[in-house]
């Protein structure tokens, strides 16, 4: 067992560790309520008057509009491809199979910036207009690799016998898929998409190149910060996409951690998928 001082040395070195995290972000939600338009230690006073001027400023709020449009479509994009993907890697053996799964997780490896700039690239060669579909397609290329590693995780642990005792059962391919298998990575899904949802949502580096004029909450963010205007009024939107982020990545992290397998084997018994089948014959 440890001594009586590691344990102290752990905890105050846990206690640092957090501190250099969480304190900057701290001091931005301070900031968010300062009376004052300076930002100095110690505040001068609390107040909820730029909250006001934040909402009734049209820039952020059109900005925060798209941000959530294109991670709402980006997150789609990839729940359909990502789970796809998955469920193809993990269900068939083919030749590169291995190769395909390295590629697959390259995008989310790779520097944002090298990203950014191959469809910067991509697109100027194409003659592509740059807007939102540029984002949005530039959003998928990690988003899908989210979801994906998810849901190939949870593939991984899901005992084979049972859709296999659903096909001896009677139950066709997609009867096996719908009422066994998709239950049992339905929290991966959920957790795989609230994740790429937060990501999309805060994504800078590779906006940039792919944004063209059109201007995403981050990139709003970025150059009012740059430009050294509006600073309380970047702490409060700053504040709310805080919130805004750390909500799905709480929920994604509770859904995950559910125990979906044996609920879903507990709730979706095979022999009921056996004999339903066998009146559909």
């Amino acid at each position: 067992m440890e001594s009586r001082g590691l344990r102290i040395v752990l905890r105050i070195w846990v206690g640092l560790v957090l501190a250099f995290l969480f304190v900057p972000i701290a001091l931005i939600v301070l900031y968010a309520f300062n009376r004052s338009n300076i930002e100095s230690w110690p505040i001068s006073g609390f107040t909820l008057h730029w909250f006001s001027v934040a909402w009734h400023d049209p820039a952020p709020r059109a900005a925060f509009l798209l941000s959530v449009k294109v991670a709402l479509i980006s997150t789609g994009i990839a729940i359909l491809l990502g789970s796809a993907v998955a469920y193809a890697l993990y269900k068939f053996t083919f030749f590169g199979r291995e190769a395909i799964s390295f590629l697959l997780v390259l995008p989310l490896a790779l520097p944002g910036i090298i990203t950014g700039i191959a469809l910067n690239s991509l697109f100027s060669f194409t003659g592509i207009k740059f807007g939102v579909l540029t984002i949005v397609i530039g959003h998928a290329t990690f988003c899908i690799v989210v979801v994906f590693n998810n849901v190939i995780a949870r593939f991984r642990r899901v005992p084979g016998s049972l859709a296999e005792a659903s096909t001896d059962l009677g139950a066709r391919g997609w009867q096996t898929l719908r009422f066994i298998t998709l239950p049992m990575v339905a929290t991966a899904l959920i957790s795989g998409a609230l994740l790429a949802f937060a990501l999309s949502f805060d994504e800078v580096i590779v906006t940039v190149f792919t944004a063209g004029a059109q201007n995403t909450l981050p990139l709003w963010i970025f150059g009012a910060i740059r430009l050294g205007q509006q600073l309380p009024e970047v702490n409060v939107v700053v504040t709310i996409v805080i919130a805004l982020t750390v909500i799905p990545v709480v929920i994604a992290a509770r859904v995950a951690g559910a125990g979906a397998i044996t609920r879903s084997a507990r709730n979706v018994p095979v022999a009921e998928t056996g004999t339903a089948t066998a009146g559909d014959g």
